[in-house]
């Protein structure tokens, strides 16, 4: 574009299976809003929690060189099955940095508590995969982790502040603070391992104790990437986000459009595949 021309702006790519990472690129709109965001949702070959390692590897390296192809110079992967399982794939893959949703919530998880004990709710791919207690086991803090594949229909449902999602809360939590005491540790921060649960943050902090601190996954993420880059001011506005989907355009619009905190108005249907690989 040429009024960028002489100071261009970062182009940041954000991945994710499907729609929950847009609220990771909500919270980098607000935290670095002279960037411009290319944002892929994998939505045909949705969800990744049930496939291999090596195929979840395939796919997010193929969303990977896509965004590299569409001139993102950062990658934010807003998937925490990929960032569980894919990350060094896709960081061999591609010549730009990438960072993942797990590291950036370990670190805050690292910063926030001062037991050194924490708790993490996500999908049970994200559970099974340990990734959230190996990355916090890094930086010397204790991760007890509770699988909730109840949330994600919940919210794709869109009973944010249904009864019934108050009450499975209750339930998980129950079951999630009872099984902290009996491994004898003392939980003071939650740490919200799916970009789908930031939409039930409120419902989640009134069903807690209040000593507990939660961690949006989202937030975290998109204040380290703004920390990680330098932007020097823009002659002009950034164009609005683009979007694409692998799936169903005109679903992603509307279901996204919640996710996002506001209207898309137009997504790009795409085949990673035969986009990608010769």
């Amino acid at each position: 574009m040429s009024q960028h021309s002489s100071q261009p702006l970062h182009r940041i790519g954000v991945f994710d299976s499907g729609f929950g990472g847009l609220t990771v690129l909500q919270a980098l709109l607000h935290h670095i809003p002279s960037a411009e965001f290319l944002y892929l949702g994998d939505t045909a070959r949705l969800p990744y929690g049930a496939k291999s390692r090596q195929t979840v590897a395939r796919y997010a390296v193929s969303a990977a060189e896509f965004l590299l192809a569409q001139g993102a110079q950062y990658l934010v992967i807003a998937c925490n099955t990929a960032s569980a399982l894919a990350l060094e794939d896709i960081r061999t893959a591609v010549p730009v940095p990438v960072l993942g949703v797990i590291e950036t919530g370990a670190n805050a998880a690292k910063a926030h508590s001062i037991s050194g004990d924490v708790m993490v709710i996500a999908t049970a791919a994200t559970v099974e995969s340990h990734a959230y207690s190996a990355a916090c086991a890094e930086r010397d803090i204790q991760a007890i982790e509770k699988a909730c594949p109840l949330l994600v229909p919940l919210v794709e449902e869109g009973w944010i502040d249904h009864p019934i999602t108050r009450q499975v809360l209750h339930i998980y939590f129950s079951e999630l603070l009872t099984q902290a005491r009996e491994a004898a540790l003392q939980p003071d921060t939650l740490l919200l391992g799916c970009t789908h649960y930031p939409l039930l943050r409120a419902e989640i902090e009134a069903t807690l104790p209040p000593s507990i601190h939660v961690i949006d996954s989202a937030e975290v993420t998109a204040a380290q990437v703004a920390a990680a880059i330098k932007l020097s001011a823009a002659a002009a506005p950034p164009p609005p986000p683009r979007f694409f989907a692998t799936d169903s355009p005109e679903k992603f619009r509307r279901l996204g459009s919640r996710f996002l905190g506001q209207p898309i108005q137009h997504v790009e249907l795409i085949e990673l595949e035969s986009s990608v690989q010769p």
